[in-house]
């Protein structure tokens, strides 16, 4: 099977150095390797033009649009490849990343996506927790990640993570990823909108731990930063979470998702349970949190109504 690796990227030559060598060390050769690239970022191409790919068959996608959704749309409409794997261009997948991919799609033909852990590098720690329990939609549309940490044998999830994750070509077909999705840069919750398409339509969804990146999170260009908490990143993320698990869970469910997530919510969605619990420690910033929240959801039902509508 051939191999096609996406790879989106925005001002950080530096980290897409260290991914591309990852990508050359691999123990089955990339087949053909996609790199997205704004068309305003004068580093990133500044550095492809000095690049020396060796052995590794480079191909560059210019887009105009700011957003990874964006730049993997671009991406997927060059794909020569039966399996197009993702990866960010802050990480370094290891040797065997996608040997063990191969493996999966070639030994089960109703795999339609396969993901695995990101080993989370923060300065000289790695993130080293375990968990058993990752990428699931529990039944009342909270969705549990955890894709950093996940330990044990190859299982069947809901969800995928973007730094970590490939697809089989022939189930995508004309699939793309949403374009609702808000954001600048990372735009949060785009992969989860795409492996619930494909488990919609039938496909397995697979996460090996062993499947495995180095993930060495860089700084970002857009209003989401990480470890600042910002408004505008916030309500972005909520909407997003929002369109996605009202397009995916039937009737019922989605109105039990609602009034979960404005009672109780989550550390990152908040609602008025979670406001009660951090509001002593986090203070008057948390009633910046549950404003933005609340709006992300009035926001994302809105989004999904103008999708009924039309």
């Amino acid at each position: 099977m051939r191999n096609t690796v996406l790879i989106p990227t925005y001002r950080r030559p530096q980290d897409l150095s260290h991914c591309l060598s990852a990508l050359q060390a691999q123990t089955k050769p990339v087949d053909q390797a996609i790199i997205i690239v704004r068309d305003t970022d004068t580093e990133t191409w500044q550095f492809l033009n000095l690049f020396s790919p060796y052995n590794l068959p480079l191909q560059t996608v210019t887009v105009t649009q700011p957003g990874v959704v964006a730049a993997l749309n671009a991406g997927l409409a060059a794909v020569t490849g039966d399996i197009v794997s993702i990866t960010d261009d802050d990480a370094a997948p290891h040797p065997d990343w996608l040997e063990k991919i191969t493996t999966h799609f070639q030994n089960d033909s109703c795999i339609g996506g396969v993901g695995g852990r990101d080993w989370v590098h923060q300065g000289e720690k790695i993130e080293d927790s375990s968990c058993l329990i990752v990428g699931r939609l529990q039944w009342f549309g909270r969705v549990i990640g955890n894709h950093h940490l996940g330990v044990g044998g190859p299982r069947e999830v809901d969800v995928l993570k973007g730094v970590n994750m490939s697809f089989r070509t022939q189930a995508i077909g004309k699939l793309q990823f949403d374009q609702r999705m808000r954001g600048t840069g990372a735009q949060v919750h785009f992969e989860m909108a795409f492996t619930f398409a494909l488990k919609r339509a039938g496909w397995k969804i697979i996460y090996d731990p062993n499947v495995a990146v180095d993930h060495y999170p860089a700084r970002r260009f857009d209003e989401d930063q990480r470890q600042n908490f910002s408004e505008i990143a916030c309500t972005n993320l909520v909407h997003n979470e929002t369109v996605v698990l009202l397009e995916h869970l039937p009737p019922l469910r989605r109105i039990t998702f609602l009034f979960w997530a404005i009672l109780v919510g989550t550390r990152d969605c908040l609602g008025f349970v979670q406001w009660l619990i951090l509001f002593p420690s986090q203070g008057a910033i948390v009633n910046k949190k549950l404003r933005a929240s609340l709006r992300g959801r009035w926001q994302g039902w809105q989004t999904n109504q103008l999708k009924i509508e039309n």
